[in-house]
């Protein structure tokens, strides 16, 4: 991540409330009893981001039965990696009639121009998942993705008990969020585990299942004699690398930590060829997303930063509570 994302999400999570974009510019502030919000993700075909619609939409019901009519649009690129796309979805909002947008920005930087008009044209802007490199937003709502990072990191490092060799396959280059766990990991391996060698750390999934699929053959081909562990930060990384293990029969041989939930994955823990997963709240993630711009178009003090948690969940513990809580949220009842 470059030093200025770095340097706003830790002046984001100093700042606490306050400042100037936690009260809407004079005249703004809404106390009409109907706001649309444009709820912005990076993708539409991961359950990651399904499960952020569905708690937009949970945050959506709660302000109706208040008697706040809420209506969201519920629009992003279909590919995680067209930033063109996302930059004209929320150019588009400003000329749809929206008071305000909920965004998860593909690139911290890529979308700061269109994020700084938004806020010139008078549409305040609540950041999710991922960070932006600007401060003309009201706050930023996501996972602290460097402990996720470190979580992998313990998890691995636990199961080859402090020695062996490594990999880690990166996302895709723009994205604070995955290049926060990253770092997490990479950091937290050196700081723990000095024992444990990363050989290959500097290769990219893209952003589907099947680039992932072909960078994780090309990695295999190339270090997987060498290898006990490995380390993918996001849905799609991890599944593309969970299906190049099957293909070549290795999977369950090699360590092998995740990132973000799908049924694919839980079939994977239970059949011993995943070893653990970190998980993320995507649903509070939506649900706080809706409610923080709701409140501060309503003229009440938000939270500049709001983190909506991390864990590792491992096979030893998928049936728990709290496991099937982060695991299973509840979708069906509303997205339909």
């Amino acid at each position: 991540m470059r030093r200025d994302v770095i340097g706003l999400a830790i002046a984001l999570a100093a700042a606490g409330c306050g400042g100037p974009s936690d009260s809407p510019p004079a005249g703004q502030t809404l106390q009409a009893k109907s706001l649309h919000i444009g709820v912005i993700p990076k993708g539409t075909t991961h359950e990651f981001w399904k499960s952020i619609h569905a708690g937009a939409i949970k945050a959506q019901r709660e302000f109706e039965a208040q008697g706040v009519a809420v209506r969201l649009t519920w629009k992003g690129p279909i590919r995680e990696d067209d930033r063109e796309q996302q930059i004209q979805v929320v150019e588009g909002f400003l000329s749809q009639g929206v008071n305000g947008i909920v965004l998860a920005p593909l690139d911290a930087s890529a979308l700061v121009r269109p994020v700084q008009e938004a806020r010139q044209a008078g549409l305040p802007t609540v950041i999710i998942d991922s960070a932006l490199a600007s401060d003309d937003i009201v706050s930023f709502v996501s996972t602290d993705n460097e402990k996720g990072g470190a979580l992998a990191a313990d998890r691995l490092g636990s199961l080859l008990e402090g020695k062996g060799r490594v990999l880690m396959l990166r996302y895709q280059e723009g994205s604070a969020s995955t290049e926060a766990r990253e770092r997490g990991f990479l950091d937290r391996l050196k700081a723990s585990f000095p024992g444990i060698e990363v050989v290959s750390a500097d290769q990219f999934a893209g952003p589907t299942r099947d680039t992932a699929k072909r960078a994780s053959e090309n990695l295999l081909n190339r270090f997987g004699a060498q290898v006990q562990g490995i380390f993918t930060p996001n849905e799609s990384a991890t599944a593309g690398m969970l299906l190049a293990l099957q293909d070549v029969g290795r999977a369950g041989q090699v360590r092998f930590v995740g990132f973000d939930a799908s049924e694919t994955f839980v079939t994977a823990m239970r059949n011993k060829q995943l070893d653990g997963v970190v998980l993320q709240n995507p649903f509070e993630m939506g649900y706080r997303g809706v409610k923080t711009i709701v409140a501060h178009l309503r003229g009440e003090t938000v939270e500049r930063r709001v983190d909506t948690g991390v864990a590792m969940v491992t096979p030893d513990d998928l049936d728990t509570p709290a496991s099937k809580a982060l695991l299973n949220p509840p979708l069906s009842e509303y997205l339909k």
